[in-house]
């Protein structure tokens, strides 16, 4: 079957100037007349970053911004752009980046054009749709964790990207730079969110690897190559992409991975494909990790934790953004919900020191 149409009319108040679009497409020879009709289709699975389809003359490409009245932190287009530019010349999961711009004048904000990858993107909706099987999810997992133990073993010097961030107190600074994130966006009193940051500040580790990591890599943000579910064509949304303990990005992949088990009202705030039948636990998901990597895997419950806060503070910082009026998508009127409820499930988890 096809896989489910991810993107619908582009949302009132996020259309793009779509004469400056073709005259910047031309420009750099991704099209061959600016008269030619351009459509654009806006995607709306991503909770950051706006992602946009451009169709214009057969060819399809993919149109990365940041959010409307957004700041800066956190959506640096140039940074994204530089990853995915260098890193496509190393590693062969990534889409080739053609354009970018830092131009206010074109679309009113930085942005950069991409190829537009094809293959699965495997939503909850697309998961049910297809009624992908158990046997199904084994093959899927395992493919998912072979390249996400590719990705940590990237030689990102390589890659030109030795400058992307400092790894050295990388755990540290990531703990203090979250609360203070997680502080400045809190919309309500969440008791639960100052006991996990004043739990985190006195039970981070002190000694640990670093590697490139992508800080959100979940099954949507891949694209599976076919419905054979062994080749992951592509990994998006580098937004957040730096040098790092590839343990916390771990944490934050668990983070997302909601499973059967889980409290109902875990699975609703974080709906996911893995709470179907076939994917393995957290736990699993780690055993096989260490397995694949070669790495030991100590303060598990830590990483767990942080990964949820970190949940937390994105969707509380886009909760503050649509409480304020900067956005009017529907989907962000209860995030507020859902950041209390990582607080409070990852303080459990810290209660229990267990991940499942």
């Amino acid at each position: 079957m096809p896989e489910r149409e991810l993107t619908k009319t582009v949302r009132k108040g996020e259309e793009l100037n779509v004469r400056n679009l073709k005259k910047f497409l031309l420009h750099y020879d991704l099209i061959n007349d600016e008269k030619n009709e351009l459509i654009i289709r806006q995607f709306y699975n991503g909770y950051s970053n706006l992602t946009y389809l451009l169709k214009i003359e057969d060819k399809e490409y993919v149109l990365r911004r940041p959010p409307f009245a957004a700041p800066k932190r956190g959506h640096n287009m140039g940074r994204e752009f530089k990853v995915l530019n260098n890193l496509h010349k190393v590693f062969d999961k990534t889409p080739e980046p053609y354009a970018f711009s830092e131009d206010a004048e074109i679309l009113g904000a930085p942005f950069y054009i991409m190829n537009k990858v094809d293959g699965i993107i495997l939503t909850a909706n697309e998961a049910r749709d297809r009624e992908v099987t158990p046997n199904e999810f084994k093959t899927i997992a395992d493919a998912w964790l072979d390249a996400y133990v590719e990705l940590h073993d990237v030689d990102y010097k390589a890659a030109g990207l030795e400058s992307l961030g400092n790894p050295e107190g990388y755990v540290e600074r990531q703990v203090k730079n979250w609360g203070k994130q997680y502080l400045a966006a809190a919309t309500e009193e969440v008791p639960s969110a100052n006991k996990v940051m004043s739990w985190m500040e006195k039970n981070q580790p002190k000694n640990y690897h670093y590697s490139l990591i992508h800080n959100d890599y979940k099954y949507d943000n891949v694209v599976f190559a076919d419905d054979q579910w062994k080749k992951i064509a592509a990994i998006l949304d580098w937004e957040m992409c730096t040098l790092g303990d590839p343990l916390m990005d771990l944490g934050t992949s668990l983070g997302y991975w909601t499973t059967a088990s889980d409290a109902d009202f875990l699975k609703q705030g974080l709906p996911s494909p893995t709470t179907m039948a076939g994917n393995p636990t957290r736990t699993e998901i780690v055993q096989q990790y260490a397995l694949k990597s070669g790495r030991d895997i100590n303060n598990l419950t830590f990483y767990f934790a942080y990964g949820l806060f970190k949940i937390a503070v994105i969707a509380q910082q886009i909760y503050y953004r649509f409480k304020h009026g900067h956005t009017t998508d529907p989907r962000f009127a209860n995030l507020n919900k859902v950041s209390a409820l990582c607080c409070n499930t990852a303080w459990n988890a810290i209660q229990k020191d267990s991940i499942d």
